[in-house]
């Protein structure tokens, strides 16, 4: 229990003006968390001085040293005390706070580094001699001369050296450089245009660089998708799907990965609200509605979403780190992201992610001792393999081949004059293996797929159609369910009445802070609709929106689909396969099951020949 007025003296307390070294270490609690915080703000004035290369150099996790290099316009030298006063900055005039149309608008980021930590601050401006300033502890020296041929270099040591309390709670250098290293990566992301050049130079040697992201050339569209494969590497620019839509001013555009490319977390989450690094709760929810149906709970997209609009839509100025914003129409922002997301995943049909088939091969590949010896063969024609299926096969193998296995015989003799074979995405299947794979032949390799994952993906996709169509059938409870909330819960699940109706849940008010439950799901049976009603409170509160409902209607669904689709273990006609692989090149999402696992697995046959040692 804590003691009574434990935070002020029991005489009279007295009301002190701080003074400017005081009020700039606890704006430096609020601006620098940790080294990050500091490069973050460095980085960001350089990208607002125009510069197009940038170097980041940093010792023993930014602890001891953290140095940015730019070619940007840089700052007079009768400017350069200004700079590291409070609330100075040539960003804005003050007259708009909404307006903001750059990283830093605040001018607290260098005065605060400057209470922490030793700053240096050397630039030449265009017509302008080189000069230096130097700040220490909040005590700051006089402009020098300096020797730079353009741009700034901004040195900050010893971080934290005046308020050795923040000391105690920096991890290890591993850890804050790992920081520094993010927050790069999402301000190359944002700036495709600019050279990154990012360096550790702990310890007495030359330094090693870190990452290196080079200038991008061409559209923004090409220019940010190379910028994503230098960044997040080639796996993702190749089962990433690009995304340009428009709503009401607003204007999104990224790329987002298939659902069977998802992850563990949610670190491969990148959103920019123009062009500025944010982690907003109501986006991150967006981004996991729009694939709410494609992925477990444990399961994580990826994507690289920017958001822009005009400045007076949105408010930057609610966070100290400005790492959250403000939407003026939040609702229409999450809409357009979770519509643009679901179009493009529709759009994809069944594609399944690339690295399904690098793991299969990975699986296949055996463990050379040594050099692998390579056998070069050349691929027969079509006639040739035909006539060698004949003259190879044994007396009485057309008789004896049901006896063995499913298979069928690849390209026929087909009549004279006879239309060449469709050339399907999914192939022709060729046979079944353990009455569960489909083997397919397509004109670049091979396909297998899982018959009973398939075929419960398309039934499951059918039934979603039917209940968009027709909508969730509701019960009406023969007594109503009154439930006692606090006031704010219960505004909280009112507000979202409409939408929990449409999924056959109605709700309504009944006096005082209580609601009245009238209506559960048909599909669900008996509810407990208390327990559910708390859960989706809980769900508004902790993400700002709640999928409960939906998520128990279409788990049921899935249910169904499951036990009406193909099983394992079923023996299927050819023609039969031929259908389940048409239908799944015809419906969207068919590449993934229910869980997000893939369907079906794709191999080329360069790399099957590769396993071979035929290339």
């Amino acid at each position: 229990m804590a003691q009574s007025n434990p935070n002020i003296s029991t005489s009279q307390p007295v009301i002190r003006q701080l003074d400017d070294i005081a009020i700039n270490r606890i704006a430096a609690g609020e601006v620098v968390e940790r080294p990050a915080s500091a490069v973050k703000e460095l980085v960001e004035n350089a990208i607002d001085a125009g510069a197009r290369r940038i170097t980041i150099e940093y010792a023993d996790g930014g602890k001891t040293l953290i140095r940015v290099t730019d070619d940007g316009c840089g700052i007079a030298g009768e400017d350069l005390p200004l700079a590291l006063s409070r609330h100075a900055t040539s960003k804005i005039d003050g007259s708009d706070l909404l307006n903001i149309h750059s990283f830093g608008f605040r001018g607290e980021a260098l005065p605060s580094l400057g209470a922490v930590g030793r700053l240096t601050i050397t630039s030449r401006a265009k017509g302008h001699d080189g000069a230096e300033i130097s700040v220490s502890g909040g005590k700051t020296g006089g402009v020098k001369p300096a020797g730079l041929s353009e741009g700034t270099v901004v040195t900050l040591r010893d971080l934290f050296f005046a308020t050795p309390a923040r000391l105690k709670f920096m991890r290890t250098d591993r850890a804050e450089a790992q920081a520094i290293g993010d927050v790069i990566k999402r301000l190359a992301m944002a700036e495709p245009f600019i050279r990154f050049v990012l360096r550790d130079v702990s310890g007495d040697g030359a330094g090693r660089d870190v990452f290196r992201a080079e200038a991008e050339q061409g559209d923004l569209f090409d220019a940010l998708h190379g910028r994503l494969r230098q960044v997040l590497g080639r796996e993702f620019a190749e089962n990433a799907l690009p995304i340009d839509a428009e709503r009401e001013g607003f204007h999104l555009t990224g790329f987002a990965a298939l659902p069977t490319y998802s992850r563990g977390s949610a670190v491969t989450q990148y959103l920019f609200v123009n062009g500025r690094p944010v982690k907003d709760k109501m986006l991150i929810g967006a981004l996991r509605g729009a694939y709410f149906d494609f992925l477990s709970r444990d399961r994580h997209p990826a994507a690289a979403l920017f958001v822009d609009c005009d400045p007076n839509l949105v408010d930057v100025n609610v966070h100290p780190a400005k790492s959250e914003v403000r939407f003026r129409d939040a609702g229409l922002v999450r809409g357009l992201i979770v519509s643009a997301l679901r179009l493009a995943l529709s759009n994809a049909g069944h594609r399944a992610s690339s690295t399904v088939a690098d793991a299969t091969l990975g699986a296949m590949r055996p463990e050379f001792q040594g050099e692998a010896r390579v056998y070069q063969m050349d691929r027969p024609s079509t006639g040739a393999r035909h006539a060698a299926y004949q003259a190879q096969a044994p007396e009485g193998f057309a008789e004896m081949k049901g006896m063995w296995g499913r298979v069928e015989t690849p390209n026929e003799e087909a009549p004279h004059g006879a239309e060449p074979p469709v050339d399907f995405p999914l192939g022709t299947a060729r046979g079944q293996v353990h009455e569960n794979y489909i083997i397919a032949q397509t004109s670049t390799g091979m396909v297998i797929v899982d018959q009973h994952a398939a075929h419960e993906r398309l039934v499951y996709e059918k039934l979603k159609n039917q209940m968009a169509e027709n909508g969730v059938a509701a019960q009406a409870l023969l007594i109503p369910e009154i439930i006692e909330l606090s006031s704010s819960d219960r505004a909280s699940i009112l507000s979202v009445s409409e939408e929990l109706a449409k999924f056959g849940l109605g709700i309504e008010p009944f006096g005082g802070d209580a609601i009245a439950v009238r209506e559960t799901p048909a599909i669900l049976g008996e509810v407990n609709a208390e327990a559910m009603i708390r859960d989706i409170i809980d769900e508004l509160e902790g993400e700002g929106e709640s999928l409960l409902v939906q998520a128990r209607i279409e788990a049921i669904l899935s249910r169904v689909a499951c036990h009406g689709s193909i099983r394992s273990g079923r023996w299927m006609r050819a023609e039969e396969m031929n259908a389940l692989l048409r239908e799944m090149e015809a419906t969207p999402h068919s590449g993934q099951c229910n869980h997000g696992r893939p369907t079906y697995v794709e191999l080329k046959l360069t790399d099957i020949e590769r396993l071979f040692g035929r290339t």
